[in-house]
This record gives structure tokens, C-alpha cells and sequence, in this order.
């Protein structure tokens, strides 16, 4: 996964050493040298990170991080302050300016590139959303949905089996957050199996009675916990497992000894970003549900793919990234209804439906064109991945059968097709869609992709 990273400092050779290690590891860098030519190439690029400097003239690294902030064309993209100043006060002054993380000079490797991958993946499933809502917004010409939001009384679940540092953390969440505790994994997932889910989740990486990056890897593989905000507490020597702990998906982490300032700031940052999120999706699901969701399978219908498909092509032609189309087409579809009848037709368009969202990742799209015809979105997918994502789906559907009239089997044709650097929306759907017919053409139960 590749990134535009945003390097700003007043240091020239700084500057340049940054951008090369940057670009060593395959990234695009822009850069700037002062706070002001920041804020104006992240209102006018498309910018993934920034790498901000703390120290510079005129406007210093923390009124940088407010300004882009406070801007609604900016405030979705993550700050990192590279800085030399270390202490606790430094790191709550950019947690209340909305820095997301702090790196310290002289930047290590490890840290710099475990922060970037966690950071732009946030992102990008953040900017997911935002196009869906904005095309939501469009089609049914609304104003816009709020976004403010708050990071207090949050419910916090601590996951700590020392009663005396779980009681002095818990201390000094109180006051601002709702906290609970836990001593271990099958106590969590009891309480999650029983209520509501939480705001965050604290969890202890030097815990001897659970293993920390196993309890992450699980939240993340599991969809009921998949968006779940994770923050970790590590010892000063535990460079290498934050760093695996940022890449199975933790949010945010703080190090021993611990100030209750920063905690307090860091939770209050991931707790709004976890409101955030859940507006933007709550708003996005009734809007939807009104004008853009076919009611037979609750997929996102024509009308929806019509606007989003033009937003999507043209985000990834500016960003330089691959966007992949499957169009995908039920062989035989007819033959079901003629058989069983429409009511048995339209439970096997359901249920397909079904697999179809299991089968896809979060930031995916699916819609239903009409009839048994559907077309999958695929953002940041080349020709080869999405040709195995068509090739999953196919052998899934055809190895089980609906459990509908005593069950059904089914195959499907599927077309693929990838962004091309002249290719529109409409051309990358009738390329697709051409792909559909060759795979009918030759047999059906296949996948076919059309170059560009």
C-alpha cells in the first residue's frame, strides 16, 4: 500500500533526507518549508499524511496542525509531529491541536513506517465513507450531516489484571470517561457478548495472563468488532511489538511511565474519531436506505453506482491508485424463475446478495444493477487481485448451494476491469460489461478480464 506523504519543515537537508527515505520505500513525497505552503498543498492535493515539524517560523508545527484541523477539506487527514521536544506537556499541546501521533528526532525507521501504513489505512477507509456520503448527499440534495462530535463520557473497558494499576488508571479516566474493567480476553468478550459495545478498548501490552497482540488480532478479525478503537500501554523497551501492535490495527498506543494528561488527551482523540465514524455510517444508512438501496437485497442499486462510480474512477485517476470493476451475472437465472417461481427467484437474489457483502472487504462496493446482474466496486485493486477476488466468488458460488427449494446451485459469469489512464466511468463499465458477455459466450462459470 503505497501513500502521498507531505513532509514539512524550514530545514532544507532535513527536507531532503526525509524524502529519500520516503521514496526509497516507494512512497510519493511533497514537501514544504513552512506551515503556510502546508495548509495550502493539503487544500489543493489529494495528500494521504503529513510529517510535520514542530519548530519552525512564523507559524510553528502545533497552529499548522489546528489550521488543517479546523478546515473540513483537511481535518480527515492524519498529522504526525516530528519534534525534537519529548515531554508529556509537548505531547498533550499536539494531542489538543489534533496531532494523531508524535514522532521523536532522530527518526528511526521502525516507528516512521509502521505509523504511516496504520495512519493511511485509517485513512482510507475514512475516505471510503466520505465519498459515499458525499454521493448520498448529492443525490438526494441534501445539506450535509453533523460532524461534531465529542470525545468525553465515552465507555472505556481496561483490560488489565493488576488490581492496583487497573485502579490507577481507572482513577485517572474517571471524571471524563465511563470506565470498566477486565482482567482477561474471556472476560471481554463475555461483556461483549452482553451489552453494547465500548468507545475503546485499553489493553496492556506487558500483560503476563493474556497476550495483547493476540486480543488485537481478534477484535480486528471479527466483524461485530472490526471498527472497535484500540489503544495500548507499553513499556519503553517495546519498540518492535507497538510497531506489529500499529500493524495488526491498534489505533493508538502510550508509553510508561504514564501521564495522565496525554492518556486523558489520547483517549478523548480516539473516542471522537470513533463518533465520528459512527455518525458518518448511522447518517449514510438512513440517507441510503431512502433512494439508493434496492429494496429486494439491500445492496446499493443503479441509481447509487451512477453517482459514486464517476467520484470513485476520478479520486483514483488523481490519486494514481487502481480501481477494478466486476460486473457479475447469475447463469441460468431465468430458468430458476420458470421452475420455482418468482417468490424463490427473488429469495436466491437475496440470498447471493448475501454472500456477495461476506465476500468483500470493507471499503468494496456492491450494487445491483438490476435483473441478476450486479457490479462490485474495488478500490486500490489491480488487474491480478481482482481477478482472485472474481475467482473466490465464482467457486464460492458454485460449491454451495442456496438453501432455497431444497437447494439450489448456481453459477455465475463474471467480467473484470481495471482503471486505464483513458478509461471514464462509462468506459470501465462497458469494458466490464463486455468481459460478462465473452465469459456467457464461452461456457459461463468463468471469469474473464478486458485490458484496458
Amino acid at each position: 500500500m503505497t501513500a502521498k506523504v507531505l513532509v514539512v519543515d524550514d530545514v532544507q537537508i532535513n527536507l531532503r533526507l526525509m524524502e529519500i527515505r520516503l521514496q526509497e520505500e516507494y512512497y510519493e513525497v511533497r514537501t514544504a518549508s513552512s506551515g503556510s505552503e502546508a495548509i495550502e498543498i493539503c487544500q489543493a492535493e489529494a495528500i494521504d499524511i503529513v510529517l510535520l515539524d514542530v519548530m519552525m517560523p512564523e507559524i510553528d508545527g502545533y497552529e499548522t496542525c489546528r489550521r488543517l484541523k479546523s478546515d473540513p477539506a483537511t481535518q480527515h487527514i492524519p498529522v504526525v509531529l516530528v519534534t525534537a521536544l519529548d515531554g508529556a506537556a509537548d505531547r498533550v499541546t499536539g494531542l489538543e491541536a489534533g496531532a494523531d501521533d508524535f514522532l521523536v528526532k532522530p527518526v528511526r525507521d521502525l516507528p516512521l513506517f509502521s505509523r504511516i501504513r496504520s495512519l493511511t489505512r485509517l485513512k482510507m477507509l475514512t475516505d471510503e465513507l466520505r465519498v459515499r456520503a458525499q454521493t448520498t448527499l448529492a443525490i438526494l440534495s441534501e445539506d450535509g450531516f453533523v460532524s461534531d462530535v465529542v470525545g468525553t463520557d465515552g465507555a472505556v473497558v481496561l483490560i488489565e489484571e493488576n488490581p492496583l494499576e487497573s485502579d490507577r488508571l481507572s482513577r485517572m479516566l474517571r471524571g471524563e470517561q465511563r470506565v470498566t474493567t477486565v482482567k482477561s480476553l474471556e472476560e471481554l468478550a463475555a461483556m461483549l457478548a452482553s451489552q453494547s459495545q465500548p468507545d475503546l478498548v485499553i489493553a496492556d501490552l506487558a500483560s503476563r495472563r493474556h497476550d495483547a497482540l493476540r486480543l488485537c488480532s481478534r477484535l480486528r478479525s471479527d466483524e461485530a468488532t472490526r471498527q472497535l478503537p484500540i489503544l495500548v500501554i507499553a513499556p519503553t523497551d517495546e519498540e518492535k511489538r507497538v510497531a506489529r501492535a500499529l500493524e495488526l490495527g491498534v489505533n493508538d498506543y502510550l508509553v510508561r511511565p504514564i501521564d495522565r494528561n496525554e492518556l486523558l488527551a489520547r483517549v478523548r482523540t480516539q473516542i471522537k474519531r470513533r463518533r465520528y465514524s459512527e455518525n458518518l455510517r448511522r447518517s449514510l444508512q438512513e440517507t441510503i436506505e431512502l433512494a439508493t438501496i434496492d429494496p429486494l437485497t439491500g445492496l446499493h442499486n443503479r441509481r447509487f453506482l451512477e453517482g459514486h462510480l464517476p467520484k470513485a474512477v476520478e479520486r483514483s485517476a488523481q490519486d494514481g491508485r487502481a480501481l477494478s470493476l466486476l460486473v457479475v451475472d447469475i447463469d441460468h437465472f431465468k430458468h430458476i424463475n420458470d421452475r420455482f417461481g418468482h417468490d424463490v427467484g427473488d429469495e436466491v437474489l437475496r440470498e447471493f446478495a448475501g454472500r456477495l457483502r461476506e465476500s468483500l472487504r470493507a471499503s468494496d462496493l456492491a450494487c445491483r444493477l438490476g435483473g441478476e446482474e450486479f457490479v462490485l466496486v474495488l478500490p486500490d485493486t489491480d488487474p491480478a487481485s481482482a481477478n482472485v477476488i472474481a475467482e473466490r466468488l465464482r467457486l464460492l458460488v458454485s460449491t454451495t448451494p442456496i438453501a432455497v427449494a431444497g437447494g439450489i446451485r448456481l453459477t455465475i459469469s463474471a467480467g473484470c476491469a481495471t482503471l486505464g489512464p483513458y478509461d471514464t466511468d462509462a468506459t470501465l463499465l462497458k469494458r466490464a460489461d463486455m468481459a460478462v458477455y465473452s465469459a456467457k459466450h464461452n461456457g459461463r462459470n468463468r471469469v474473464v478480464t478486458l485490458a484496458a
